[in-house]
């Protein structure tokens, strides 16, 4: 088998149906497999997966073991000859892993690759590439030396900033949301460390590749939605795991001393303060309009309805791309993508193409019953269910 894809999942069942949706379109001419963890959600994700997704293995946990135990028990299953860690809250091309797969095989001495990912209104996430988390390389992140000297080596580390978004090289550090790998090497690795419940486990496995001797690549070519704050509520609990994550890396792999343990302490708290304030939502403003992108005339005429706002029809068969500039010329407006006539890279393509503060963007899944998206990468996102 070539591929298998681990999706660990908690408590994110409409995400959860969207991504497998997605992923399924995308090894459609692979051998490959999906393997879902549930790490023990209270909502219907379970149920879910059996009714709607009956070929595909799904391990229910009895307890959340966290990100890195929940992923290995994943891994230890499979059957690829490589694997690919994906977050429940992202959505792939269909050519996303045929693509990965051919440079993975075209490259020597392989370690981990990470792909370019986006958030939900198409910008780019600068942890798709990162540099290691020395000292002085949190220092730069911490009081913001790498948006003021972005081109200075260094200062532009943390985010491998001498790699720019569309371009494929070589990298330290990659983001835990998608990782692909072969299987033998996770396992060599160990897979992510346990002793880690979330957090600093990308940070941590990524390092381990590079002691090895291996070689980490940001690829490119291909765009991946992740929604990101999807999967975790910045919230009390969350800044105490990423302080305690951040503790782990820092004890893990560097040499302790008086200077550098009060440096780190005080920058986790300033950094852990910084994303509690980035994570709170913020007053947004309802779209004046929806676009709908599709060719269901019957569902055009109910989403007005069901959206309680006036709906313009983009018929699909005729407009072939959205018209950028109607876009912009109707004010704070919703996009809606439907799945349907509208393939996952497309999506893609066009969530990126219209990015826009005044644009935020929705699709709906092929064969669902909900439009899914977020409006912010530091929030949940928003569903609405079709009746």
């Amino acid at each position: 088998m070539q591929l298998s894809v681990i999706i660990l999942n908690y408590n994110v069942r409409y995400f959860l149906e969207q991504c497998v949706l997605s992923v399924q379109e995308a090894i459609r001419a692979l051998d490959a497999e999906i393997i879902v963890i549930d790490n023990n959600s209270t909502d219907d994700s379970c149920l879910m997966m059996l009714e709607r997704f009956s070929s595909v293995k799904l391990i229910q946990n009895k307890e959340n073991f966290g990100f890195p135990k929940g992923n290995n028990i994943g891994v230890f299953e499979a059957k690829g000859k490589y694997v690919c860690i994906l977050n429940p809250d992202t959505v792939v091309a269909e050519d996303t892993f045929i693509k990965i797969l051919a440079f993975a095989e075209g490259q020597k001495n392989i370690g981990i690759i990470g792909c370019k990912l986006i958030d939900g209104t198409g910008n780019f996430l600068p942890e798709s590439k990162r540099g290691v988390p020395t000292p002085w390389v949190a220092f730069t992140k911490i009081f913001g030396l790498y948006k003021a000297f972005p081109n200075w080596k260094l200062f532009n580390q943390y985010y491998a900033q001498h790699i720019n978004e569309n371009e494929t090289g070589k990298v330290e550090i990659l983001v835990g949301a998608f990782m692909f790998m072969q299987r033998d090497f996770y396992l060599e690795l160990g897979g992510f460390d346990e002793d880690c419940f979330m957090y600093a486990d990308d940070i941590d496995l990524s390092y381990r590749a590079l002691q090895k001797q291996k070689s980490n690549y940001y690829f490119h070519e291909t765009t991946v939605i992740h929604y990101k704050g999807e999967s975790t509520v910045k919230d009390e609990k969350y800044m105490n795991r990423f302080q305690s994550a951040m503790n782990f890396f820092y004890q893990k792999h560097f040499k302790k001393s008086w200077f550098f343990t009060f440096f780190i302490k005080i920058g986790i708290v300033l950094f852990s303060f910084i994303k509690m304030f980035q994570g709170k939502p913020k007053e947004k403003l309802a779209p004046e309009t929806y676009i709908f992108y599709s060719s269901n005339e019957i569902l055009s005429e109910k989403l007005p309805l069901i959206l309680k706002n006036k709906v313009q029809f983009f018929d699909f068969k005729k407009e072939k791309m959205v018209n950028s500039c109607l876009v912009l010329r109707v004010g704070k407006t919703e996009i809606i993508l439907d799945n349907h006539y509208v393939s996952f890279k497309k999506c893609i393509k066009i969530i990126e193409t219209l990015k826009d503060k005044n644009i935020t963007f929705k699709i709906f899944p092929k064969n669902s019953n909900f439009i899914i998206g977020s409006d912010s990468r530091n929030d949940r996102g928003q569903i609405v269910k079709i009746k």
